[in-house]
């Protein structure tokens, strides 16, 4: 899970959309939105013609590493390919492993192709999967969830057990587990290159080897200014079209917006919805994907008013989503009726399972008087404001918390907006000390692998069993039992039972109160094509097939 507000990372997860209470539609649908017919597609066709160089804007600004272990941004994806491949629709099919599967419920068969080289040329093998994987067995990789399971023993967790194939051994079975490998955690790294450079993998002075469809130009990585790629010309699944792949940092939206219409950068990923108007004409074609990103609010203090679950219930009933989605994302959003969308469960086994767990639950509704009457129930002292945090310079941020603010006041609840620096608002995500004073905390969050117990656990359960964003100290036995069984489940069936079972008890608790699940937005210039639009763009090659019409 990705916590995020603009270019700030908070926190990334493995864990485990569409218009409230249908299912997700096939690529080139159409969905309705408040204004109007949405067409919605999650990848555009292939390329057919080679061109010579694309100029991509990365609108989260510079990252700080490449190395998968430590950063997840939209350049790692094209460089380091995973073991799984994670499809448009959010399906898995195989990568650089041709199978990975439990064998027995602790133990994990990862088979490698044995064909693919990284970028020198040296073939891949279990020792470099091993190394890879075994960078998320460290507490400070941002995959370290996914990994939680894997017994930590030194030699006895994850073992290479032939020259292609590498064996994960467990303390408990992990259901979460293979959907995770279609992530960057999963991404393998030369093991010979990662120990020469140590520290500075994936650094500009380090660099990395990697096996993916570009690789990292010599010196390419000028800081503060582009990072470039070339094509891999020994891609070992399919010709790379675009000869260079070069990447700006364009944090600004309206200095993105007029780059891309006027054609002097080719495309990106995640542009601003505000700018939905402008996109309409240009050089280029706005694209609509689906997503797993949503904005909302959860409470950042177990002993201030934001602890109290009737306080966030009222505050929820008081706020027209409506409204939001129209005022927040342009138009481009819908209705989601709790934190997990339903685009993250779509091609799972038993997604009907989830699906109906999920129909089950009330649509939010605009409710005043029942609001004032749980704020009057809550037995809580009301006279006091609430603080919500903000990053500064962030318009749907804090749009999000003007629009908290008036819904508050309807109902006898008084809001102030505490707009933070970046990077202060960023350690909150680390450092309590930084959550002094703070009630609530306005992000937006995604899920970036199928899957649906990793993303709430991290609200819902315990401190100790990995609810690291559980900031109020929510305890409810029930649904920590449930939780729990769905992850160390070994059918399927069951691993759904139980978690529809949790989420049904803690999504009226309000944890993380959703306000408008989105879309992924891309733009690209009319002369290319072939670009992954959906979400599944964060860890998947997504410039693969991208070339001319």
């Amino acid at each position: 899970m990705k916590r995020t507000a603009v270019s700030v990372a908070a926190l990334t997860c493995v864990a485990a959309l569409t218009l409230a209470g249908c299912a997700p539609r096939d690529n080139g649908s159409d969905t309705s939105s408040s204004s109007g017919k949405l067409t919605i597609v999650d990848s555009q066709p292939a390329g057919t013609k080679t061109v010579d160089k694309v100029t991509w804007a990365i609108v989260e600004g510079e990252p700080a590493t490449l190395n998968p272990a430590a950063s997840a941004n939209l350049i790692i994806p094209n460089l380091c390919d995973n073991l799984l491949t994670l499809q448009p629709d959010y399906s898995i099919k195989p990568g650089i492993a041709k199978s990975a599967e439990f064998v027995n419920p602790t133990t994990f068969v990862i088979e490698l192709r044995d064909d693919v080289k990284f970028w020198d040329g040296t073939p891949v093998t279990a020792d470099d999967v091993v190394y890879s994987l075994g960078l998320n067995m460290n507490p400070t990789s941002q995959w370290y969830g996914a990994f939680a399971l894997v017994n930590p023993a030194p030699g006895q967790g994850i073992v290479a057990t032939g020259p292609h194939e590498v064996t994960v051994h467990f303390v408990a079975p992990d259901s979460a587990f293979r959907d995770a490998l279609s992530g960057q955690g999963a991404a393998v790294m030369e093991k010979a290159y990662g120990e020469k450079v140590g520290a500075a993998l994936g650094t500009a002075d380090g660099g990395l080897m990697c096996t993916g469809p570009y690789e990292l130009a010599k010196g390419g990585w000028k800081a503060g200014s582009e990072i470039d790629t070339t094509a891999n010309p020994s891609y070992w699944n399919g010709k790379v079209l675009a000869k260079n792949l070069n990447y700006t940092f364009v944090s600004d939206g309206s200095t993105l917006t007029t780059a891309l219409t006027q054609g002097e950068i080719d495309g990106a990923i995640n542009v601003p919805p505000s700018s939905r108007s402008a996109f309409q004409g240009g050089a280029g074609t706005l694209t609509i994907g689906h997503s797993t990103a949503s904005y909302g609010f959860g409470p950042a203090s177990a002993t201030g008013l934001a602890a109290n679950p009737k306080i966030r219930q009222a505050l929820s009933m008081a706020i027209d989503r409506q409204q939001y989605i129209d005022t927040v994302v342009n138009g481009l959003g819908y209705v989601q009726k709790t934190i997990v969308p339903e685009f993250s469960f779509q091609t799972m086994q038993e997604a009907k399972t989830y699906q109906a767990g999920y129909d089950a639950l009330p649509t939010p509704k605009v409710d005043i008087a029942g609001a004032k009457k749980l704020i009057k129930n809550s037995g809580e002292d009301v006279s006091k404001p609430l603080v919500v945090a903000v990053p500064a310079g962030a318009t749907q941020f804090l749009q999000t918390a003007t629009i908290m603010q008036s819904a508050a006041k309807q109902i006898g609840l008084s809001i102030k907006i505490d707009e933070m620096q970046a990077s202060d608002f960023g350690a909150l995500f680390y450092d309590p000390t930084k959550r002094q004073g703070v009630d609530f905390v306005a992000t937006q969050g995604y899920l970036e692998t199928p899957g649906v117990v990793g993303y709430p656990s991290l609200f819902v359960l315990p401190a100790d069993k990995g609810g690291v964003f559980n900031w109020s100290n929510y305890s409810n036995p029930e649904v920590t039992q449930h939780m729990l069984a769905a992850r160390s489940a070994t059918d399927p069936q069951t691993a759904a039972n139980e978690f529809v079972s949790a989420q049904k008890i803690f999504a009226p608790d309000q944890l993380q109160t959703t306000l408008a699940g989105t879309y992924q937005l891309t733009y690209l210039n009319k002369k290319l094509t072939g670009v992954t639009t959906s979400v599944a763009a964060y860890d998947s090659p997504w410039a693969l097939r991208l070339g001319g019409k």
